[in-house]
């Protein structure tokens, strides 16, 4: 049987008390919507969620059969993932972020400027973290103006973005 396609939607970041509570840094937004999903993938192993709620800035939640702090401090910063087919559809011109992650950045004289190995959020906008020959290039994810297309089929995100930036 081969493993269906996942995506990560966040990390256990601690415990919460002594009954076997996950505190939860989601990366959805908001950042609740995690706890829509029935079943997580929480290091290779699946957990069907029991309960979920806000608590403080962040979230906890208890997954079945997750009885005690030992066995979830066992999954400390390992990542949450749901299936892929489990996502929601996506409006015309929108992508996940995970589609992103991998894809090689080019200038729009199709230049190669690197290959992007995370995304973040910022007050102002979202920023592309671009890896550029071992260093980190920051380019902002705005879409139109500095983002002028995205190819997932062929892997390619092209940016307006001076190619003299880029010079060493």
């Amino acid at each position: 049987m081969t493993a269906q396609a996942r995506v990560s939607l966040g990390r256990v970041s601690g415990v919460h008390g002594v009954r076997g509570w996950l505190k939860v840094y989601s990366y959805t937004r908001p950042i609740d919507n995690v706890l829509d999903y029935p079943r997580w993938f929480i290091g290779g192993e699946a957990f069907e969620l029991d309960q979920g709620r806000a608590h403080g800035p962040g979230l906890i939640a208890l997954m079945k059969g997750l009885a005690d702090r030992d066995a979830a401090a066992a999954l400390i910063g390992k990542d949450i993932e749901v299936l892929r087919s489990e996502l929601p559809a996506l409006d015309e011109g929108e992508v996940y972020w995970a589609d992103l992650i991998g894809l090689r950045v080019v200038g729009l004289e199709d230049e190669a400027l690197g290959q992007i190995a995370g995304l973040m959020e910022t007050g102002a906008n979202d920023v592309m973290v671009v890896d550029v020959g071992g260093r980190e290039e920051l380019i902002p994810y705005v879409r139109g103006p500095v983002v002028t297309d995205i190819d997932l089929e062929a892997g390619v995100v092209t940016v307006n973005w001076a190619s003299a930036y880029w010079a060493d």
